[in-house]
């Protein structure tokens, strides 16, 4: 099987599957005699995305394995053909979510004792809807309070591979223009 055949192969099945592949179920494509490395299948993506370099979509590696989005660059134009807005995330909500994705696993009075407010379980409810958090534990005190942790969707969300591509929190100021730029990702994930 060529070289050429089996990129395309890749780009295929990433660009018709609804979520992000993994290298495993790339892998399973191929039959036993066509089977290919980890280190080949990665040559073989980072030839895929070099070749989109200069194109609208990118082939990008989220935590749950490799997708084609829409790049940031063409959202105002994309954006468009979808005239109906995602809901807008509240500060609350925002703010909520950092705290989980920064201080995992927190329990919900960790996050009220540093938001210094309550929680409403509106927002929790919205971000377990969302499939960002999840119950990863209980801490070991009284009233057993379940400890919360961010989701791989939750990453894939925001484009990320790890939670240690988070921005520093300093660099962290204004909380709406990362509303804005959810939002954007948000539209451009519908698209795809």
């Amino acid at each position: 099987m060529s070289r050429q055949l089996v990129k395309n192969i890749i780009e295929g099945a990433v660009f018709a599957s609804p979520m992000p592949l993994g290298l495993e179920e790339i892998a399973v494509l191929f039959d036993d005699d066509e089977k290919l490395s980890r280190k080949e299948l990665q040559s073989l993506i980072k030839e895929l995305q070099t070749e989109y370099a200069l194109r609208a979509l990118e082939l990008v590696e989220v935590a749950s394995g490799y997708r084609f989005q829409v790049r940031a660059q063409f959202s105002p134009w994309i954006s468009k053909m979808w005239p109906e807005k995602p809901p807008r995330l509240s500060r609350a909500l925002l703010e909520t979510l950092a705290i989980i994705a920064y201080r995992q696993p927190v329990t919900r009075a960790e996050i009220e004792a540093i938001r210094g407010v309550v929680v409403s379980t509106q927002i929790i409810k919205a971000l377990f809807d969302r499939d960002w958090i999840v119950v990863v534990g209980h801490r070991e005190v009284p009233g057993r309070p379940a400890l919360l942790a961010t989701t791989r969707l939750f990453l894939d969300s925001f484009s990320l591979k790890s939670l240690s591509e988070l921005p520093p929190l300093a660099a962290i100021r204004d909380l709406e223009s990362i509303s804005r730029e959810m939002e954007n990702t948000t539209v451009e994930q519908q698209k795809i």
